[in-house]
């Protein structure tokens, strides 16, 4: 009596432990322990029962050392006595595993057991799994008292795990919501496609428990090139065309593939190289336009395959990643078009210039010739050929100008400096203004694309300058921030209103700020009338 007493109080303390743990994964450890101590087995184990309803996915052991396990080496997957009671999912108690005839014996360096009890674990009238028990001690065999209370147990544990899933199950959403905000508020400040790409796969491979997450984006002749992946160092890899993922990109719907080496549209060169045995594949489309795919690889653990949560899970993160590959395909077409337009808006004016001063300036060459061949004395033939020469130097001054607003040798040559002094003698020459330059910049050289943007900027700056301040001095100041370059523009002008200056798009600063916003800096423009105007720079330097 006090031996059924104990018993009974020892299960009600167990299912109290069991409906403590939040995590499946310690409930059933804790579960085959707890088995193992009210029944004095020696040995206990748990079989979590695949969703084919065959065989077993996963196998918690207790009673076996490391070393032991690593003897036995695989786990099983649910053949013999272990299989009838997936097949048949009622009690089963055995005197000698090995007189009876369904069983298949044990692996090499299995240890001996003859004694056996299994119990089913239901979950709303489904096996869940079952609970192993071997080797009772003292040799005893298991008795109708055992089976009740591990059947007892087992329905407690069948509560404990549908709330430990179900807390996991919160949890997770509770993380997805998280991450689905983290990505939303990345794109309301980062532009840059690669930065979006690399949080969507993280966050991503976190959530599916996958061993890796890529994105793919066509490259125009029906392959996809990797743009972005998380677990595995594989961007870069292209995808051909007739490949499995190509095709996703072509269906527009979301696939799982449970046995990636069984799959016949499968490329097996690619697969080896990913080292993918399952994988989600989810295309990526906006407005019915795919405009790539999104790769799940190897769920973690023994088991590789996804489920359909999973698949649903990737569809709605790869309905994220869709976002951010059109608004930046969007971005790129817009600043495509506007460098374009500002692009023709130069030719024209330069076409203009070579039209209305250069090609004029040729013009009247061609007239000094006629009055060189016309002259009557040796007077009249020298001061023709002194007018020649002076349009010969003059069109030669506006033909190298016109080559440095095209593209500055020194700038290529020399570096920023050198070719910012350059413009500013240049500018003077053709002005009278008076330009000052000065840069601190370190000894090693900014990027080329920085170089090119400063300057541009520069001398955009300094033709508003001459065209519409009426200034006489104007400074020029460059300096390297770490990470940034500033520059600030000084002159002795006219000045004006930058309000009304801005509602009307005037004195060229319209264009100053396309030009700097395309390069994710900052223009700041300080002036009033009669005091001068100061333009201040910030670019950042990649």
């Amino acid at each position: 009596m006090e031996q059924a007493e104990g018993k009974l109080s020892a299960l009600v303390d167990a299912g109290i432990a069991l409906t403590s743990e939040f995590s499946v994964e310690a409930l059933l450890a804790r579960l085959v322990e707890v088995a193992a101590e009210l029944t004095g087995a020696r040995y206990a184990a748990l079989g979590v029962i695949d969703r084919d309803g065959e065989g077993l996915e996963r196998f918690v052991a207790h009673g076996l050392d490391a070393e032991q396990r690593a003897a036995i080496g695989d786990l099983p997957r649910g053949r013999g006595i272990l299989g009838v009671l997936i097949r048949e999912a009622r009690p089963l108690r055995l005197h000698d595993i090995a007189e009876d005839a369904r069983s298949v014996g044990f692996p090499p360096n299995h240890p001996p057991m003859k004694t056996f009890l299994g119990v089913p674990v239901l979950l709303r009238g489904v096996a869940f799994g079952n609970l192993y028990l071997a080797e009772k001690e003292g040799g005893a065999d298991f008795t109708q008292d055992d089976e009740e209370i591990v059947s007892a147990l087992a329905a407690q544990a069948a509560v404990a795990v549908e709330n430990a899933r179900l807390y996991e199950a919160a949890t997770r959403w509770s993380r997805q919501l998280e991450s689905v905000n983290e990505i939303a508020v990345s794109f309301a400040a980062e532009s840059d496609l690669h930065v979006q790409l690399d949080l969507i796969t993280r966050r991503s491979r976190e959530l599916l428990g996958a061993r890796l997450v890529a994105v793919a984006l066509p490259q125009g002749d029906g392959s996809l090139r990797i743009a972005a992946a998380a677990g595995d160092d594989v961007e870069g890899i292209v995808l051909p065309a007739g490949s499995k993922t190509a095709r996703a990109l072509t269906r527009r719907r979301g696939e799982r593939i449970d046995d990636v080496g069984a799959d016949e549209e499968v490329l097996q060169p690619i697969a080896a190289r990913l080292h993918a045995r399952a994988q989600i594949l989810v295309p990526l489309v906006v407005r019915d336009r795919p405009v790539g795919v999104v790769l799940v690889i190897d769920k973690e653990g023994d088991d590789p395959r996804f489920d359909d949560d999973d698949l649903r899970l990737a569809e709605s993160l790869a309905g994220r990643a869709a976002v951010a590959v059109d608004l930046s395909q969007r971005v790129a077409r817009d600043a495509l078009r506007r460098v374009v337009a500002a692009q023709e808006l130069e030719r024209r004016r330069l076409a203009r210039e070579l039209h209305d001063e250069t090609g004029q300036a040729l013009t009247s060459i061609l007239l000094g010739l006629a009055a060189v061949e016309t002259a009557r004395d040796e007077a009249e033939l020298s001061e023709a050929i002194g007018s020649l020469r002076e349009l010969a130097v003059s069109t030669l001054q506006d033909v190298r100008r016109l080559a440095v607003e095209l593209r500055p040798k020194a700038l290529d040559d020399f570096g920023l400096l050198p070719a910012l002094k350059r413009l500013g003698q240049t500018v003077g020459e053709g002005s009278a203004l008076d330009v000052q330059v000065e840069a601190r910049l370190g000894a090693e050289r900014l990027p080329p694309e920085a170089e090119t943007s400063v300057y541009r900027i520069v001398q955009e700056a300094l033709t508003n300058v001459v065209r519409h301040a009426e200034a006489r001095h104007v400074s020029v100041v460059v300096t390297r921030k770490n990470a940034s370059v500033s520059v600030v523009i000084e002159d002795d002008g006219k000045g004006f209103e930058p309000e009304r200056a801005a509602e009307g798009g005037g004195v060229g600063l319209l264009g100053m700020r396309e030009r700097v916003q395309l390069l994710d800096g900052t223009l700041s423009v300080e002036s009033s009338p009669g005091a001068g105007t100061t333009l201040v720079l910030d670019l950042p330097v990649r």
